[in-house]
């Protein structure tokens, strides 16, 4: 009975390989590429909520009176308030000015809605919170004017 020796695989060691490189290409995407993806996804669709409410102003109401329901805060209060925070953070995170403001703005917008509004929407809170964190926590990257603000205080004119 003779044994005999498999050569090791080549196929394997390629694939290897060719997942390194994918990871490496992976790593190569620049943080603020995602950072301005991020933002502005997240700011469209906040712009897009509140553009909607402006539209139908009666029916943004009827909905905060009715269907959304928020404790402690008069749907009268609670609908322009809701609004301008949309509109405002949105504007934020899209400029990039501030991003970091606009990302808590609209943290608290999504905690108001996954609390009180809807809680079985979970998943969709959490994609939105995700890249809401990500500006908190990293800023908003050097394409935005944050980052050009900063230079200039840098620099100290």
């Amino acid at each position: 009975m003779s044994v005999t020796r498999e050569m090791p695989s080549t196929s394997g060691r390629s694939l290897a390989a060719a997942y390194r490189r994918a990871l490496n290409l992976a790593d190569s995407i620049p943080l603020s590429l995602v950072q301005l993806a991020g933002r502005v996804a997240v700011a469209h669709v906040f712009w897009q909520s509140a553009q909607t409410k402006l539209a139908s102003w009666p029916v943004t109401l009827q909905l905060f009176a009715f269907e959304y329901d928020l404790p402690l805060i008069e749907p009268a209060l609670a609908a322009p308030l809701a609004t301008a925070a949309e509109i405002i953070g949105a504007a934020l995170l899209f400029l990039g000015l501030f991003s970091r403001l606009g990302a808590l703005m609209l943290l608290g917008v999504v905690a108001v809605i996954q609390i009180f509004v809807y809680p079985g929407h979970w998943g969709e809170h959490l994609m939105w919170s995700s890249l809401l964190l990500l500006i908190l926590a990293r800023g908003a990257g050097v394409v935005s004017l944050d980052y050009l603000v900063d230079g200039y205080f840098r620099r100290g004119a």
